[in-house]
């Protein structure tokens, strides 16, 4: 009498992770993860500079409409959100001792920018990501996110 053998042969093995590796394929085209991470990245963009205008309205709204201290040269062509080392007012915006505590708990941070931990340290050098601009005409501040992806144009005028 023959024994009787049970179990896979080596072809049904290999068919078994072809089929496998053919659908795992098709998964990760349609999910796509870089550009689920951009589209993530380009939300928090968005919420960023909502919050960052927030900010600077509910202090100028204190202030009988005076912008923060950081933003006196401020016009039409947009200004990054920083402190350098050597702080620059008339090359950068900033805002963090206007703003920070008083009306938003942290500065946010653009999420490839210092791996996206917001600033509440103001004394320190930093850098948001993030730019602000002034109209000559009207006075209406935009905050822009300049690093967006996916070819997209992020910014809020108020």
């Amino acid at each position: 009498m023959p024994k009787l053998r049970r179990g896979f042969t080596l072809i049904e093995l290999l068919v078994v992770i072809g089929v496998l590796a053919v659908l795992l394929t098709i998964v990760l085209i349609a999910i796509n993860p870089a550009r689920q991470f951009s589209q993530s990245n380009n939300t928090k963009r968005r919420s960023d500079v909502n919050t960052i205008l927030n900010a600077i309205h509910q202090y100028a709204a204190d202030n009988r409409g005076v912008l923060p201290a950081g933003m006196t040269n401020v016009a039409a062509t947009p200004m990054p959100i920083r402190r350098s080392a050597v702080p620059d007012p008339a090359t950068e915006a900033d805002i963090c001792t206007d703003t920070v505590t008083d009306y938003v708990a942290a500065l946010p941070v653009d999420p490839l920018t210092n791996d996206g931990a917001p600033v509440t340290d103001c004394t320190t050098a930093y850098d948001t990501g993030y730019t602000v601009s002034k109209s000559a005409t009207n006075n209406r501040i935009t905050i822009y996110a300049p690093d967006a992806e996916l070819s997209e144009v992020i910014s809020v005028t108020r």
